[in-house]
């Protein structure tokens, strides 16, 4: 083999390598990227559970059995979320998720950190908390894990209605 042949053969493998190392780099990055999609999906998961959850109980503890036609009859917002000896188990309705925090490691893959905040909202501004009782209560919540780089969070508004 001569020289020239030689420096051919050098730049090939150094081409090859370079073009290794790329393609390496490429799939390890498309890993991270489908690993972090995958824990977004599941913690958006977790949130629509518990969304769902809340939502299946009362408004209020006052309209859980009762129907309820004047505001001030509700919990004051200073009083929201579990009452006393209220636990995840025995919650009755949507604000006792106040507060609620909790930490999911039911996934092989990852542990999920939960934590619900619920308030009341005006009608005029969502994004507000609302110091006095309404008939629009706002929760949020936000699952985080320290496989994800962000905190995901979402919000859904729960509304009493009752008609006359």
């Amino acid at each position: 083999m001569n020289t020239g042949q030689m420096m051919l053969t050098i730049g090939a493998l150094i081409l090859l390598s370079t073009l290794m190392l790329r393609v390496n780099t490429n799939n390890l990055q498309t890993d991270t990227i489908r690993a972090e999609a995958q824990y977004g999906v599941i913690a958006t998961s977790i949130i629509t559970s518990i969304i769902e959850e809340a939502k299946s109980l009362a408004f209020d503890t006052k309209t859980d059995t009762n129907t309820v036609t004047n505001t001030t009859q509700l919990t004051p917002a200073s009083n929201l979320g579990p009452g006393n000896g209220e636990t995840y188990e025995t919650f009755n309705d949507f604000d006792d998720f106040d507060g609620y925090t909790r930490v999911d490691s039911s996934m092989p893959s990852a542990v999920f950190e939960v934590y619900c905040e619920v308030y009341y909202i005006h009608p005029n501004n969502l994004k507000v908390k609302y110091n006095s009782r309404t008939w629009h209560k706002k929760i949020v919540i936000q699952v985080s894990s320290p496989f994800m780089k962000d905190t995901i969070t979402q919000s859904s508004i729960y509304s009493y209605w009752y008609f006359r």
